[in-house]
């Protein structure tokens, strides 16, 4: 027989694994009794103590290979009725605890401080206890998402933050990180610093993305501006969920009427954070410096006919096939209105599981219709 299989059998008979297994039940049970009031947090509280002493063990403890098939038989013959203690879920116990001590360094800021700032002003040394305010508040499938899709804490703290924030479901959570939103989140060139004042650049900042994933379309090789407008309003609930938190749609082809001429904006929404309209044009082409120009007009007539006082002023976002950066920084630098300008991506591969969960062509045309706004009755 071989030396681990030994140490496997007699683990039931160690003094020390079964001390230690009674101490886990202890836990198990006190965990159980809290759980009414605080499920998730609990119970991951639970998990993180239980990784600890897992990786604890298997470093210090001679117990062999059989360790963790035997701790999950134990407790699962001890409390038949509670999930999470198979071999395979201990096994994510374990890398989820080294996911937020394999990187760590320790500093003496106050766990609760920690817990409240964005991931942006995350401290470059920082405790593995720091993370558990905000780990343990998200459910148990979309921490292990999250470990096993980012490549390091300060892309995991982000994703959990905008969890926590957005209410993600784990389909568009998965969504998001595997469209990699924490490198495209406020990429964009923009003259917001110098055309907004703080904090409000910074917020407007963040809600551009640079490039935007339009993967829910299915686009024929060539098609113009009108075509993919009308793919993405035809698409308006994926389309909001790619441009983020707070967009609200008011429709496309808004006329202005500016002299004895009209005109029409692509697409008008109105952000519900920043408590302005925002202006979006659409270019198949690449960036050039007269659609700047172009937006620029387009958000002077809009905060003159539309904006209202208790509105910020006019933000234009310039979706373009590609750009140039010292182009585009070149045309946005004596602009007075806020531009941004990204690019857009079409790669047709939204994940199964959220196009399962989508709604149908019916829904959509329906919300579509109680969405529409006659533009006339904006102000």
């Amino acid at each position: 027989m071989k030396k681990g299989a030994r140490m496997k059998d007699g683990l039931i008979y160690d003094k020390k694994y079964k001390t230690w297994l009674a101490e886990i039940k202890s836990k198990v049970r006190n965990a159980q009794l809290k759980a009414a009031v605080k499920v998730n947090t609990e119970l991951l509280m639970l998990y993180w103590e239980l990784g600890a002493d897992i990786v604890s063990k298997q470093k210090h403890a001679k117990w062999g290979e059989g360790f963790l098939l035997q701790l999950s038989k134990d407790l699962i013959a001890e409390f038949p009725d509670t999930k999470g203690f198979s071999i395979s879920n201990l096994k994510y116990i374990k890398q989820w605890y080294l996911f937020y001590n394999k990187e760590t360094a320790f500093s003496q800021q106050p766990v609760g401080q920690f817990a409240k700032q964005p991931v942006s002003q995350l401290p470059i040394e920082w405790n593995a206890q720091q993370v558990i305010p905000q780990i343990t508040q998200i459910p148990w499938g979309h921490n292990i998402a999250i470990i096993s899709k980012c490549r390091n804490v300060k892309e995991a703290i982000y994703y959990v933050q905008n969890t926590l924030i957005h209410n993600w479901s784990r389909s568009v959570l998965i969504h998001q990180i595997e469209s990699g939103l924490y490198k495209r989140e406020g990429r964009s060139v923009n003259n917001f610093s110098l055309t907004l004042p703080k904090p409000h650049s910074d917020l407007a900042v963040q809600t551009l993305k640079d490039p935007y994933i339009f993967d829910f379309l299915s686009m024929t090789k060539d098609y113009n501006e009108h075509e993919i407008e009308n793919a993405l309003v035809s698409h308006v609930t994926q389309f909001l969920l790619e441009l983020g938190a707070g967009f609200a749609y008011l429709g496309k082809q808004i006329p202005l009427n500016v002299g004895e001429r009209e005109f029409f904006i692509d697409l008008l929404f109105y952000h519900t954070k920043l408590h302005c309209y925002v202006v979006i044009e659409l270019k198949t082409v690449d960036f050039e410096p007269e659609h700047a120009g172009k937006l620029n007009f387009y958000l002077k007539a809009v905060d003159t006919q539309l904006r209202t006082e208790q509105d910020k002023p006019t933000i234009g976002i310039l979706i373009c096939k590609k750009k140039d950066k010292v182009v585009a920084e070149y045309a946005l630098s004596d602009i007075h209105k806020p531009i941004g300008v990204s690019e857009y991506q079409l790669t047709n591969s939204l994940p199964k599981k959220l196009k399962s969960s989508l709604p149908s062509i019916k829904e959509i045309e329906e919300e579509l219709e109680n969405t529409e706004v006659n533009p006339k009755n904006l102000k």
